[in-house]
């Protein structure tokens, strides 16, 4: 049987098609467990390779990417905004008030007033993260503490993105899923938002935002 046939096979018994000229034997086919053993991980259990590989996916994706320690944070972010010439920052609940402790860049709290308009005069927006996929080069928001609503981060142009490591870095999807909350809503980033015309002339910052910057802290 072809992946063709097996899959209109499945199709048909889900539907319970009544038809006269059903086989039987698809239908058992149909009914047979799909081997799951596909490898969930395809490179070794090293915190520090796979810090290096989600540092070089995201750079790929075209991301800024930085490296600091915990105490460093507060002034590496700093000195982006600065370096942007940030003179607003959007913050969500629940970020630490010491990583912007650093910087006179006013901050504008998000209370769940924050429109689509306001938002767009705002520079920058920081926030933490759920998780970080090294082999895709993937960060992952579910509005928790210090990520705030979806909004925050595909308005403004600037995204300064916070991921703790090794903590938050998994290797793979299927090793980051289990972690997941279905219920919460996610954003999945893989670079600052992009997209291509028909001629393949590509164009940032038109659903999200142009330029995102990822900051590893190592603990």
């Amino acid at each position: 049987m072809t992946s063709r046939e097996l899959i209109l096979a499945r199709i048909r018994a889900a539907l319970a098609d009544p038809a006269p000229d059903r086989d039987p034997d698809r239908d058992r086919a149909a009914e047979e467990p799909v081997a799951r053993d596909y490898l969930r991980t395809h490179g070794p259990d090293d915190p520090a390779a796979l810090l290096d590989l989600l540092h070089h996916n995201l750079a790929d994706y075209r991301a800024r990417v930085h490296s600091c320690t915990e105490s460093e944070l507060p002034a590496v972010l700093a000195r982006l905004l600065a370096e942007r010439g940030s003179r607003t920052v959007a913050v969500p609940p629940g970020l630490p008030p010491a990583w912007l402790s650093a910087t006179a860049v006013t901050a504008v709290p998000d209370d769940g007033t924050l429109t689509a308009a306001r938002l767009d005069a705002v520079d920058s927006v920081v926030t933490g993260c759920a998780l970080a996929i090294a082999e895709t080069g993937t960060i992952v928001l579910d509005a928790g503490p210090g990520q705030g609503r979806r909004l925050l981060t595909l308005v403004p142009d600037h995204h300064l993105c916070v991921v703790r490591a090794p903590g938050q870095v998994v290797a793979s999807v299927p090793l980051a899923l289990p972690r997941l909350d279905p219920a919460r809503p996610q954003t999945w980033i893989s670079g600052p938002s992009a997209t291509s015309d028909i001629e393949l002339d590509r164009v940032e910052g038109v659903h999200g935002p142009r330029t995102l910057e990822v900051l590893l802290v190592e603990s």
